[in-house]
């Protein structure tokens, strides 16, 4: 009679189990199948990627892409993948979709006159767990890329993993400490989480950390997204709501928010001013996210 209690052990544990066995007796070929087998396992999936990628086995991500593919346990992005009903193979479509962020920067920055190969200072704010960030130190080199993100494990994996230097964000945007300022400071899919009242106290505070000449590019949920989602934005053209893939912060601090251009332009506006956004196009990442590009004088 088979078992379905709690304790019982899933196929992939076995898998993994006897995969474990294999590598301990040197047997690698035979661990590598039984790991791909493991790895299309969801409830060990990150365990038997992470081991094809410590070994270099067949099927590793590392061999195709030629950088680090280690994904943290603690990814909410990887998480939400993972569970989408749209990804058959979130592994490949994860780590794809770091590399489709780097395109589209690319693209952005050539447009404005700065690209992102030149940069020698660069801040990844509200960094995650290095979806991107692997992608980006491997093109411009660990040494000059800083990450942040209000998780500390998030900022300490990256740290680990990729060899970038980090620091801790701050849940008030006026307590924020950077050792610096940068030549780009880029913030994707940060304000798109926002609530009202600390929106344009953190536009405010991540232009601070411009270095003259530089850039600051942040991406929003503009009209696209709202309109595929059906969000009833109020009279300034705002939305928010206390909910996020984020299981590591409070949805009242990180939920989804959705705004129109011009409120977005109202608060460059009041807080920077109006001139310094040099560019603005719609849905430029992921084919749903607006992009706007702040320029500090030299």
């Amino acid at each position: 009679m088979t078992t379905n209690s709690p304790s019982a052990t899933s196929q992939g544990q076995q898998l993994l189990a006897e995969a474990q066995l294999m590598l301990a007796n040197g047997n690698f070929e035979a661990a590598s199948g039984l790991l791909l087998r493991a790895r299309a396992e969801k409830d060990v999936m990150l365990e038997a990627h992470a081991l094809i990628e410590q070994h270099g086995l067949t099927g590793s991500f590392r061999n195709i892409m030629g950088l680090d593919c280690t994904i943290s346990t603690a990814d909410d992005i990887f998480g939400f993948f993972a569970s989408h009903p749209s990804s058959n193979n979130p592994l490949r479509d994860y780590l794809a979709d770091g590399w489709r962020t780097l395109a589209e920067l690319m693209t952005v920055m050539e447009r404005v006159g700065q690209p992102l190969v030149q940069s020698q200072h660069f801040l990844e704010f509200a960094s995650g767990h290095g979806r991107f960030t692997r992608h980006l130190a491997h093109l411009l080199g660990p040494g000059k890329v800083t990450v942040s993100d209000v998780v500390p494990d998030a900022v300490d994996f990256a740290q680990r993993t990729f060899g970038v230097q980090g620091f801790v964000s701050a849940s008030v945007p006026e307590q924020l400490v950077a050792p610096r300022q940068y030549d780009t400071v880029f913030v994707l899919s940060l304000f798109s989480h926002l609530p009202r009242s600390t929106w344009g106290r953190w536009l405010q505070v991540l232009y601070s950390l411009v270095s003259p000449g530089g850039i600051l590019v942040f991406s929003t949920h503009g009209m696209k997204a709202a309109r595929f989602d059906s969000v009833p934005l109020d009279d300034e053209g705002f939305f928010f709501a206390p909910s996020s893939e984020s299981n590591a912060i409070d949805p009242n601090e990180y939920g989804t928010a959705f705004t129109t251009e011009a409120f977005v332009r109202a608060r460059i506006a009041e807080t920077v001013g109006a001139d310094k956004l040099e560019y603005f196009s719609p849905v430029q990442f992921w084919n749903h996210q607006d992009v706007y590009v702040l320029r500090k004088p030299s």
